[in-house]
């Protein structure tokens, strides 16, 4: 902290006051500041690190409180992709039954019609429009109902 042209004047200045009293007082002064200084850079150490350390447990207080709810909504996410493969996996099973329902259907209707043909063609008989539109199988009741589904076949 002294530079040497400090050290030679306070040397000098020693010598002026020349008792060796004089000296030990000083250089008590001198160890006193030296120790509040040090005692004020230890507390200001002591104060950094306890906010460092207030800051960690902040953080980890923080990070806690993430982590929770990030498990949380990784547990709805879960669920609702649990749900959902369900219902796909019901919507996968009535496909196939409404798809073989309607290959059924399909073929009923190609017999009906493969033996409608036959019938007319065997029968050669005059019909008139009413009688064909009686036997035609478009026209017939129970194949012209729309096939309805309950909201609860689906869940």
């Amino acid at each position: 902290m002294a530079t040497s042209s400090g050290n030679s004047s306070v040397c000098t200045k020693f010598q002026s006051f020349g008792s060796e009293e004089d000296l030990q007082l000083v250089m008590d002064q001198r160890k006193r500041k030296r120790k509040q200084s040090n005692r004020e850079s230890a507390k200001r150490s002591r104060m950094r690190k306890q906010k460092h350390l207030d800051d960690l447990i902040a953080q980890v207080e923080k990070l806690r409180k993430e982590n929770s709810e990030i498990l949380t909504r990784v547990s709805i996410i879960t669920q609702h992709y649990h749900r959902v493969e369900a219902e796909n996996c019901i919507l996968r099973v009535q496909m196939g039954e409404l798809s073989q329902r309607l290959q059924s259907l399909n073929d009923i209707l190609e017999l009906i019609n493969t033996t409608n043909g036959i019938y007319e063609m065997d029968n050669c008989y005059v019909t008139s429009a009413t009688d064909y539109n009686f036997m035609n199988p478009m026209n017939m009741p129970y194949l012209n109902q729309p096939i309805m589904a309950s909201a609860d076949m689906f869940q």
